[in-house]
């Protein structure tokens, strides 16, 4: 028996439909099946198909405009077209216009069987010759970009400090299997890089990397974006939609800021990690997935585990292969190296004249204690750049750092070259949220809950948003 696909059968014969749908069960096939052809290209749309078996002659939409749509919709689709007449003429059209092949409507249960298994199996060694050209083509791809960054096969994971020596040996070691990886660190440190280079060498490369930042996304969404979606399963929901998870599948899911997810997600979340299969919202089918999870969050080991609201049965399906990124204040060593690395980046950008760093202001890079880590230093020297007048970056250029151990500018003011005052609208924008938390967390007196309450957030999310800006009691 062939691997289980799914077969969308379109026929306006009642008896006949349902006799081929028969069939394809009991070759173990899953079976869609519509009475028209406009029906049946509506549902290949919403929910695709590996093969096709259309009749020829119907009253809305025959087998030619079925063909033809199909090619249009999904051209990785095979079709096998059944006519009544059986003339060369009616046969030569279709294959013409791609049907894979055609049988008469007298055909023997044998060798139905056999049209579907051969059409099935070459589909099979095409699509096994076009991933295997689209895996030189990543290969070649990944073996420029190393030529390209100087020899460095971490794309931005730049360092050669010992913390960073022991990411990319972890890296090496865990790429290797199929676990899950559950990355700590603070923002900024690079997580999404570690991900990337751990799908990057592993078996999986070939496919899809998938990212979802949990934080970033409104309860109600989360579960529609993860799992997917039937039509009418909510206000809105037109058309049934795939979730990551079905878009990683072959492939690794990146799920940044984990600890933000809701008590209902984190159910369906589980039950993924344990059975690997999902049932998409309002749907009663059960999907399998094959898809390797990375999961990232800026809380400590310790703190996930304890955290209000997320489940342990959760955290321990997750912390199956942990790591925690060293902040930059931890590997000094490498600020110069990624400093010269952003400046070699962004030039283009920013169109900036500056080749170099000096001295004096590359002492005040290492000496700074970034608190936003990489992320942060990224944007520091962005910021730089722009200013700089000269083709050497100087400590003159790096007026956001105000002292050496001490926190950026406390406001969202900035002076530029000329004297003005700028505005960092982002840093503006997150000074303004920080604020309406801890005049919410005053009114409160401190109790969170009530304080998520009156924000309309979750707990987890103000949590994360509390450590963020680092807001005290």
């Amino acid at each position: 028996m062939s691997t289980p696909r799914q077969v969308l059968i379109i026929d306006d014969h009642d008896s006949v439909r349902e006799g081929l749908e028969l069939l394809m069960r009991r070759r173990g096939h899953r079976t869609i099946s519509a009475t028209d052809g406009e029906e049946g290209l509506r549902i290949l749309e919403e929910r695709g198909a590996d093969l096709v078996i259309t009749d020829l002659k119907m009253a809305k939409a025959d087998g030619i405009k079925v063909l033809e749509g199909v090619k249009h919709t999904s051209p990785t689709t095979d079709v096998l077209v059944i006519t009544g007449h059986g003339t060369v003429e009616t046969a030569v059209k279709a294959m013409k216009l791609g049907a894979r092949d055609f049988i008469s409507k007298d055909f023997s249960t044998e060798e139905f069987g056999i049209k579907v298994d051969r059409i099935l199996r070459e589909r099979d060694e095409r699509m096994r010759l076009q991933q295997e050209n689209l895996a030189l083509r990543v290969e070649n791809t990944y073996l420029r970009s190393e030529a390209g960054d100087g020899g460095t096969p971490y794309g931005e994971m730049v360092g050669q400090s010992e913390g960073i020596r022991q990411v990319k040996r972890f890296v090496e070691r865990v790429a290797r299997s199929d676990s899950t990886v559950m990355v700590y660190g603070e923002s900024g440190t690079g997580k999404e890089l570690v991900a990337r280079a751990i799908h990057a060498r592993s078996t999986r490369h070939t496919g899809p990397f998938i990212r979802v930042n949990c934080g970033a996304l409104p309860e109600g969404l989360l579960d529609s974006e993860l799992f997917g979606h039937e039509r009418g399963a909510f206000t809105g929901a037109a058309k049934q939609r795939r979730g990551r998870f079905e878009l990683a599948d072959g492939g690794t899911l990146f799920l940044d800021e984990i600890a933000t997810i809701n008590a209902a997600t984190q159910v369906r979340l589980l039950r993924v990690l344990q059975e690997r299969e999902l049932e998409r919202v309002g749907g009663e089918e059960t999907i399998p997935v094959d898809v390797r999870i990375v999961a990232a969050t800026n809380m400590s080991a310790a703190d996930l585990l304890q955290a209000e609201g997320f489940r342990e049965d959760l955290y321990y399906r997750l912390h199956v292969v942990p790591w925690t990124v060293p902040p930059l204040r931890e590997r000094r060593d490498d600020i110069p190296l990624l400093a010269e690395h952003f400046v070699k980046k962004l030039r283009g950008r920013t169109r900036s004249a500056v080749s170099a760093i000096g001295a004096e202001a590359m002492n005040r890079l290492t000496e700074y204690d970034w608190p936003g880590n990489v992320r942060q230093l990224e944007n520091v020297i962005e910021r730089a750049l722009v200013l700089a007048e000269r083709d050497v970056l100087e400590e003159s250029d790096l007026p956001l750092l105000v002292n050496v151990n001490g926190p950026e500018s406390s406001h969202s003011l900035a002076i530029d070259a000329n004297g003005s005052e700028t505005i960092d609208l982002g840093r503006a924008v997150d000074d303004m949220e920080a604020g309406v938390i801890r005049q919410v967390l005053a009114r409160t007196a401190g109790n969170r809950t009530a304080a998520a309450r009156h924000l309309g957030i979750t707990k987890s999310k103000l949590l994360y948003k509390i450590r963020k800006y680092g807001i005290d009691g």
